[in-house]
């Protein structure tokens, strides 16, 4: 048995980092919503609709993260057939699709400004769309789609982990203009940070994936 977890590590190398990140994320970000208190948030509830909207869309973020990493591990797949298609209707019915509409309202109501906003207001109905395209692909026995429109969505649920690490990297690159660019105002200046994040956690990543599947398509030809 250990001889093939080993033998699908290496095949799989992706494997243990990105569960190392995701344990990571999930234990530094889901303690202050534990106990349903507003003033634990680190998101600023702007209206009666925004905390419990990110509420849902994090608790269900959560079971899409968790699923969706089991459905894309190969030896999970190949020795559990009938626990992947279980998992993979948790993965879509009780993860994705009510998380995507959460997330759509949270975005609507983001104290983060306007391209923050856009950027979530776009993420949920294309993460929604892929998983729902994903899930109709396998119902029609297109394997080949139904994968490909998977790793899409999951690269989606995925941006939430992405798009905080673009948060360091912009504030030390856009910092520095806090008085010229900005005119020294901090929240302009968080707004920008906040806004760029958002939209380079979910496009970089999937750009990333429809080069890989485009040159996956090549080497099949």
């Amino acid at each position: 048995m250990s001889s093939v977890v080993v033998r699908t590590f290496r095949r799989t190398p992706w494997l243990v980092p990105a569960a190392a990140l995701i344990v990571v994320f999930l234990v530094y970000s889901l303690p202050p919503y534990v106990g349903l208190d507003p003033a634990r948030s680190r998101v600023p509830a702007t209206s009666s609709v925004h905390y419990p909207a990110l509420i849902a869309h994090i608790a269900f973020g959560v079971v899409a993260m968790v699923a969706g990493f089991l459905q894309l591990w190969p030896w999970f797949r190949a020795h559990y057939p009938r626990l992947h298609r279980r998992v993979g209707r948790v993965y879509v019915f009780a993860g994705v699709l009510p998380a995507a509409v959460a997330g759509f309202f949270v975005g609507m109501t983001s104290p983060f400004g306007p391209a923050n906003q856009a950027s979530a207001m776009l993420l949920a109905p294309l993460w929604f769309l892929s998983t729902l395209t994903g899930w109709r692909r396998v119902r029609a026995r297109d394997f080949k789609g139904h994968r490909e429109w998977m790793l899409r969505s999951y690269v989606l649920t995925l941006s939430t982990i992405t798009n905080r690490i673009w948060a360091p990297i912009l504030a030390v690159v856009l910092s520095p203009g806090l008085d010229t660019t900005f005119g020294g105002s901090e929240v302009a200046l968080g707004q920008a940070i906040a806004g760029t994040t958002a939209w380079l956690g979910w496009t970089v990543p999937l750009i990333g994936v429809e080069w890989f599947l485009h040159r996956k398509r090549q080497s099949a030809r």
